[in-house]
């Protein structure tokens, strides 16, 4: 179990209520939860549970209607829009089921992008390094239409993992990949935590749940339970009773 310092992410209070014709819709409701420092946490939950839009709320993506989100010590409600989206350049970092790389970058240059749309000069060793880190060094001037659909996921983790976020959020990162490709992918992810950088992954697959040190269960916007350091049985058992 690796040791928490202090927390990454704390969630206070966390509600989101969207309004439609048919009234509102509460998508969160007052969840309130402390993600420690150097830790891998899985969020999952039946289909319209909350998980993404806590992840969304968590990142600084969406806002909340109510409570409040703060990474380390700085909370996201005290920041305008310019602030946050800098901060998120700085602190946190975002992987997706979709790789949302540039296919007409070489991997090298996908992954120096984000520091060169956040005016900091670009060091090629660092990129590099983040390259090799996810086992790509032969392919940094390859674009992704040259690369497997792994091999792509691989670049945005790099992306990721380039400016040395303090967070880490992935949404279903290895939900379009086969089962050895995600777990080496899930491998990654866990070793991230070994460097004191938190990872907060949802996901509907129990396997890739069973790599996070902890298990966040999400129903009807509310917390409803959390298993540690559990096995893909327990956390599908756990799953299915939700589901009921």
């Amino acid at each position: 179990m690796h040791q928490a310092s202090s927390a990454a992410v704390t969630l206070d209070g966390l509600t989101r209520t969207f309004r439609s014709r048919a009234g509102s819709v509460h998508a969160l409701r007052s969840v309130t939860h402390v993600f420690q420092r150097g830790t891998f946490t899985a969020i999952m939950g039946p289909s319209g549970s909350g998980k993404s839009t806590l992840l969304q709320l968590a990142a600084g993506l969406d806002r909340p209607t109510g409570g409040r989100v703060t990474i380390g010590d700085t909370r996201l409600d005290e920041l305008n829009e310019t602030e946050l989206t800098r901060f998120r350049r700085t602190s946190m970092a975002f992987v997706f089921q979709s790789y949302n790389l540039l296919d007409a970058l070489t991997a090298f240059d996908n992954v120096a992008l984000p520091a060169r749309l956040a005016g900091r000069r670009v060091d090629p060793a660092t990129v590099r390094t983040a390259l090799a880190h996810v086992g790509l060094s032969e392919h940094a001037r390859r674009r992704p239409s040259e690369l497997s659909g792994g091999q792509q996921q691989r670049v945005a983790i790099a992306r990721a993992l380039h400016g040395r976020p303090d967070v880490l959020f992935a949404d279903e990162p290895t939900g379009a990949l086969d089962r050895g490709t995600g777990r080496d992918v899930l491998e990654l992810l866990r070793s991230l935590t070994d460097g004191g950088q938190s990872v907060v992954m949802v996901t509907h697959d129990p396997l890739a749940a069973s790599y996070a040190d902890g298990v966040l269960f999400l129903a009807d916007g509310q917390i409803v339970g959390h298993l540690a350091r559990a096995d893909a049985g327990q956390i599908a058992a756990t799953m299915n009773d939700l589901e009921r």
